[in-house]
């Protein structure tokens, strides 16, 4: 009983904190960079890399996962070189944008829930779904790395591993854009009664 009492007491704590720093522009502070870094990678590095990949699309364009066949019909296609831009070029600029995103869209939600309900509502616990997100894009990433480095070695298993974590983030992060344009329109909806 005790150590739910404390769960829910940190839960709490973290949500709080959360509220309390969901300002306009913490908020702008970060999903600015989330999206300049995101733009990086889909004008610049992505391109670069299926540049390589000869019109097969690479591991990050896959939200649906991808077999252990097309894993290696992909690496193969890559070449020495393509999997060498894709591992120093791609990667690290996708070590930097969960993160980024996590954080941002996390105070996103919570800045505007707070527009909407009460700071004790439940519904600021939908605020970890992009920090959730963010943590399997990590795992996806490490993954990654584990199959390009291991070619031309590479484990049926950790292609498996790898694609349910590419589909387990893929559907958190879509999860996070529905309850994002349902907080929006919750919002104008207020909005609206306000002025009538």
């Amino acid at each position: 009983m005790d150590k739910d009492n404390s769960k829910t007491n940190s839960n709490q704590s973290a949500i709080s904190f959360i509220q309390s720093i969901s300002t306009g522009k913490v908020v702008l502070a970060y999903i600015v960079p989330a999206i300049v870094v995101y733009f990086i990678m889909l004008l610049y590095t992505i391109p670069q890399v299926s540049a390589y990949a000869q019109g097969i699309a690479i591991f990050d364009l896959l939200p649906s996962g991808y077999s252990f066949e097309y894993a290696i019909k992909l690496l193969d296609a890559l070449g020495s070189e393509g999997r060498e831009v894709y591992l120093y070029r791609q990667l690290p600029l996708d070590f930097i944008y969960p993160g980024l995103f996590a954080i941002s869209c996390c105070l996103l939600l919570s800045w505007i829930f707070l527009k909407t309900q009460k700071t004790n509502s439940k519904i600021f616990y939908l605020c970890s779904i992009p920090i959730a997100a963010g943590l399997f894009d990590y795992f996806e990433n490490v993954l990654i790395i584990n199959i390009l480095t291991s070619y031309p070695n590479v484990s049926e298993f950790a292609v498996s591993f790898a694609s349910v974590i590419t589909i387990t983030k893929s559907t958190l992060t879509m999860i996070f854009f529905l309850i994002l344009i349902i907080g929006v329109l919750l919002n104008l909806k207020k909005k609206r009664g306000r002025t009538t």
